[in-house]
């Protein structure tokens, strides 16, 4: 009896741990519910493979750190189902690692599973073999199509329980998401998108993961689902289901980059308006996208024209650093938001319009009251007065006031470092002298004199037709003119109509021309005179896309490669004879010889060839260059400059850090010497900078690529350029300039480095920006500076408190007064 009772008391008890263990999450009109409590939820994206399996635990633990709830990623079906059926879920890959990475700090886990991801990723995150399925459309009621995207989700939600992962089962996951931002392209697809919508909602629901199912941008989302909102500002934006919660999957914290494009900028008082807005108005979930953008890795940048790097001007730049001010002024946001979560979540709201854009909401509970102050007024400042207190409301900001009397938190008052981020050179060794260069030209004879492919066609191919193994494909054929053909003359051109990628063109073996167009152009005419010979004519086009269409309906039937008509054009005079090749027989043949056996990997027996180290040549169209050199000491983040080279790829010990093309230079117009404005709504031109810059000089080679000893560097040069400049460095704080309004504490670091000087400092009115501040007409009577490089000077980190206490008093009156200083690292 003893034994039976001994046994029941411990299953009683493994039943009581194990309800403990697991999550139910649930939502009702107010909030996500977790185990019974609605909560606040702050979450950020993060990808898994835009950065390494070993920058995991580091950007999540800073998420953490930065007043996160939760991690949110997409799942990537290309990267993990690269060709139909056989998988890939290693390294960075690794999706349950970083599930559990999640869950050992802490956090919980969104998992968009969509598959459909848009995320500026290649072909939207669709592996390309899906489109050359016969019968198959893509994103609609098409049953070839739902067939594999069920198979795919059904891999990933079974992958998932398994590890246990999902809340209901003690993990992490609170939320899940069945497609993305299908609402923006709905109509296109008429009734049978309607019909994906409600397939999609049943086959999630079917999946019984135990977790509420998102479907963002979907206002027609059927009744189990949540339909959430992406976007700049979310404010206004209303659940069609009054039953569900207002949500934000995607709070864009910047913008992506494209090759051309500029810097964007998106200022941390402009993210923070956007966030406290949204819970003024309602809102209880909202997402950062991106929280780390990261590096698009390999070819898995979209566009087509992504750039290598997805920074996204993000709280976590492109190399898992603090993004300061950014990072700094939404954490101290988040935990204000945090300590008013029962009151924002189940407290009577009560709104009061002011005119002018200026706005009181009360959130009041048990006796308890919290405010917010708004003004959307973009130039101009209001003052509120609540229970004969009066408030100074900066224009496009807000005032939070936890207890409806103190002002703890404003979205224009940054009381957070800036920090300015330079490169420092490799002190391993003397760069770039140091860098011994070795050369191989690529074999393009067998393409551009002899012609052989590997398949044929009487057409004109789409390039997906070889599931994007490779950026490169070549069309060949043959074309025979004779003297007395009516197009000949002394006056012929070759034409080509292109896809928008890039083109190299080749007529008997001479190189002819190259074209390219800009980001959101998907087709050109290439056309340049021709000399060719009485007889056969040999002509070898060479396709290289740069990233796949990943947005917009009916995206997966734009054409890349050479759509054609392709002509030989004959002038005599004005009249002109057309000569169209498109239904020739046209040979085909994938990727470059040197990709092919993987010159880039270090294993000699994939080397077909010897590389040269004399006469090593410059600006030389199709060539490969290869260098040896030491990992850059420390442990900061590590980069390569490769200006002075065209566009190609680039591999670090075989790994590759993505394409590169630092010779498109940004646009000219557009970028402003003016100081940043945040008041107004935000776009992706505003405040834009590098103008008539490289899109991209430098590029990320994460420290988990190099050997502690000897690390190899090789490039394929498409463009043709001087590997000479070619040097590593390291990227860290080189100024941090601290700020604090009045009775705020400033705080200065310099993340693990000592300060070693301070340029200025000052405690009243400053003007100017990091860099160039100058007192403004006002400031204390003590020497601020003597009294900073006292309290930081030699430190990693210091705190002052921003008083007149500390300073001495000043000529200020009632205008608000900061201490500003700007520190060397």
């Amino acid at each position: 009896m003893a034994s039976f009772k001994s046994c029941f008391f411990f299953l009683f008890l493994f039943l009581i741990i194990s309800c403990i263990r697991s999550y139910q999450v649930s939502h009702d009109g107010r909030a996500i519910t977790i185990n019974g409590e609605r909560r606040v939820l702050l979450s950020g994206s993060i990808h898994y493979p835009r950065s390494t399996a070993q920058m995991w635990p580091d950007l999540i633990k800073k998420a953490k750190e930065g007043g996160l709830d939760a991690i949110e990623t997409y799942v990537f079906w290309n990267a993990h189902e690269p060709l139909r059926r056989q998988y890939d879920f290693s390294g960075n890959l690794d999706l349950t690692r970083f599930l559990k990475t999640i869950q050992d700090e802490g956090l919980y886990a969104v998992l968009r599973i969509g598959p459909y991801v848009c995320a500026e990723w290649n072909y939207g995150g669709f592996p390309v073999w899906l489109h050359n399925m016969p019968g198959i459309e893509l994103r609609t009621a098409n049953q070839v199509y739902m067939n594999e995207m069920q198979n795919f989700t059904q891999l990933i939600v079974d992958m998932v329980k398994q590890e246990k992962l999902f809340a209901s089962q003690g993990g992490p996951i609170i939320l899940a998401q069945i497609e993305n931002e299908y609402g923006n392209v709905q109509t296109s697809y008429g009734d049978a998108g309607k019909a994906y919508v409600d397939w999609c909602a049943n086959f999630a629901r079917s999946l019984d993961i135990g977790v509420p199912w998102i479907m963002c941008q979907q206002p027609d989302a059927p009744q189990s689902m949540i339909n959430t909102c992406n976007g700049w500002y979310c404010d206004d934006f209303t659940p069609s289901n009054p039953n569900t919660p207002k949500m934000w999957t995607e709070n864009w914290t910047g913008w992506f980059k494209n090759w051309g494009g500029k810097d964007p900028l998106r200022t941390a008082e402009d993210v923070a308006f956007s966030v406290a807005r949204f819970f003024q108005t309602g809102g209880t979930f909202q997402n950062y996208y991106m929280y780390h953008g990261g590096t698009n890795f390999g070819r898995t940048s979209g566009g087509p024209y992504i750039t290598t790097t997805y920074d996204y001007n993000a709280p976590l730049d492109e190399f898992g650093n603090l993004a300061q001010p950014k990072y700094g002024h939404l954490k101290e946001l988040h935990d204000v938001l945090h300590s008013m979560e029962k009151t924002l979540t189940s407290g009577n709201i009560t709104n009061s319009d002011l005119g002018n854009s200026v706005a009181v909401t009360i959130y009041a509970l048990d006796g308890q009251s919290s405010c917010f102050f708004s003004n959307a007024n973009e130039t101009t400042d209001a003052t509120i007065t609540y229970q004969g207190v009066q408030y100074n409301v900066p224009a496009w900001s807000v005032s939070i006031l936890p207890d409806c009397k103190t002002e703890v938190y404003n979205t224009a008052k940054v009381n957070t470092q800036t920090s300015v981020m330079v490169k420092k050179s490799n002190d391993a060794e003397n760069e770039p002298a140091s860098l011994q260069w070795s050369w191989r030209p690529e074999k393009v004879d067998e393409a551009v004199v002899l012609g052989r492919g590997q398949s044929s066609a009487h057409e004109l191919v789409d390039q997906k037709v070889a599931n994007d193994v490779s950026d490169y494909m070549w069309y060949m054929t043959n074309v025979y003119i004779g003297k007395n053909d009516p197009i000949w003359s002394d006056n012929m051109t070759l034409r080509v109509n292109g896809s928008g990628h890039i083109l190299h063109a080749y007529v008997n073996g001479q190189y002819l021309g190259s074209q390219w167009a800009t980001y959101g152009i998907f087709n050109y005419v290439f056309e340049k005179q021709v000399k060719l010979n009485p007889g056969r004519n040999h002509i070898s086009l060479l396709s290289a896309t740069i990233g796949l269409q990943n947005y917009g309906a009916h995206f997966d039937t734009v054409q890349s490669g050479i759509p054609g008509p392709v002509e030989i054009i004959g002038k005599n005079g004005d009249e002109s004879v057309i000569k169209d090749l498109s239904s020739h027989k046209w040979s085909y043949k994938v990727d470059l010889n040197g990709i092919n056996n993987k010159l880039f990997s270090g294993n000699p027996k994939f080397e077909n060839g010897q590389w040269f180290s004399q006469d090593v040549p410059i600006n030389r169209m199709m060539t490969w260059y290869k260098t040896t050199f030491k990992a850059p000491l420390g442990n900061d983040p590590v980069v390569v400059d490769l200006q002075g080279l065209g566009k190609g790829h680039a591999w670090i010990n075989g790994e590759s850090i993505g394409r590169y093309w630092p010779s498109y230079l940004a646009e000219e117009e557009g970028c402003s010497t003016d100081l940043c404005d945040y008041r107004g709504k935000y776009g992706p031109d505003k405040c834009a900078s590098g103008c008539g810059e490289p899109t991209q000089r430098w590029y990320h080679v994460p420290r988990s690529f190099l050997k502690s000893d000897e690390n190899t560097l090789v490039l394929f040069e498409e463009f043709g350029g001087n590997p000479s400049l070619v040097n590593f460095q390291t990227v860290q704080v080189g100024t941090a300039c601290g700020s604090a309004y009045e009775n705020k504490t400033m705080e200065l670091s310099c993340n693990g480095r000592p300060i070693t000087a301070i340029r200025f400092a000052n405690f009243g009115e400053t003007e100017g920006i990091c860099g160039s501040f100058d007192k403004g007409s006002c400031s204390s009577e003590n020497d601020v500076v003597s009294i900073i490089e006292k309290a930081c000077v030699g430190k990693e980190k210091c705190s002052v408190p921003a008083s007149e206490s500390v300073f001495g008093s000043t000529n200020c009156g009632n205008n608000a007064k900061r201490l500003i200083v700007e520190a060397v690292c």
